[in-house]
């Protein structure tokens, strides 16, 4: 009897090492699936930041902090940046403007504008496939900006880039306190826009509503994205003269977005 309970848990002893080494493999398996879509995904986002850090380099040039200073009792702010669209345009023909947010470092990047919404959803400025996309203006809009309300979408990147910082004007009411300011660049012109309200809604609310020019209905849209606002701002009154342009990323949910909306205070000759 002794003999054959030896052999029975010798038999139990190599199902269970059987057993065991399975789930190592399994548990190994597991573990390399996951680090090679970690290496992936670090790749992906350098491979991103390293594209519009070269961009930027190429097209961007800081302002010196006298020449944005203001001179005279009516005189206005300038941009903080200069931007060579020439160089711009050699690369993407698509650029239509440069977004630079004041109260948040690194919301700095070429706007594009698609033949659809889907086009730089995950396709780069230099045209190269990546999460990040590029930031870009919805294609039923004029690509000069000049609607009521202009829609510009960016990704909430994990990393913090294109928009992924936007939700900080929410989290922190610090953020807008520091600047209430972002400015978009065009060839022509550069405008500054006051923000006016933060505040996450419905992927079809509202607040993506497109004008066919000022009126009531513009005038009642007003009042109500002033009234979403999550913050306190300070915008004064809102007229139907008023150009809104509208900053939208995603938040995690597939159902919402968070927006960023300003009001132009400030246009002037790009040159």
């Amino acid at each position: 009897m002794s003999g054959k309970n030896t052999e029975n848990q010798s038999k139990q002893k190599k199902k269970g090492d059987i057993l065991l080494t399975l789930v190592l493999i399994v548990a190994i398996a597991v573990f390399c699936y996951a680090a090679v879509n970690l290496f992936h995904i670090y790749t992906e986002y350098k491979k991103g930041t390293d594209e519009y850090n070269h961009i930027e380099q190429m097209a961007v040039t800081d302002r010196a902090p006298d020449s944005q200073e203001v001179a005279g009792p009516n005189a206005q702010p300038k941009a903080p940046i200069d931007v060579d669209f020439a160089a711009l345009k050699s690369v993407n023909s698509d650029v239509v403007g440069w977004i630079y947010v004041e109260a948040l470092d690194g919301i700095s990047y070429p706007i594009v504008q698609g033949k659809d919404n889907e086009t730089y959803l995950h396709q780069t400025y230099e045209k190269n496939y990546n999460f990040a996309g590029t930031i870009f203006v919805d294609y039923e809009n004029s690509p000069d900006f000049s609607d009521c309300n202009t829609l510009v979408y960016g990704h909430n990147m994990k990393n913090g880039s294109m928009f992924g910082h936007l939700k900080k004007f929410a989290e922190d009411q610090e953020t807008y306190n520091k600047s209430k300011y972002f400015w978009i660049l065009t060839p022509d012109k550069n405008y500054r826009y006051e923000i006016i309200s933060a505040y996450t809604t419905g992927v079809n609310s509202d607040t993506y509503t497109l004008f066919k020019g000022p009126g009531d209905e513009f005038q009642s849209y007003l009042e109500t994205i002033k009234g979403y606002s999550e913050i306190q701002t300070d915008p004064g009154e809102l007229t139907i003269k008023d150009k809104i342009v509208t900053l939208s990323t995603c938040t995690g949910n597939e159902s919402t977005r968070f927006v960023v909306q300003g009001k132009r205070d400030i246009s002037e000759d790009a040159h």
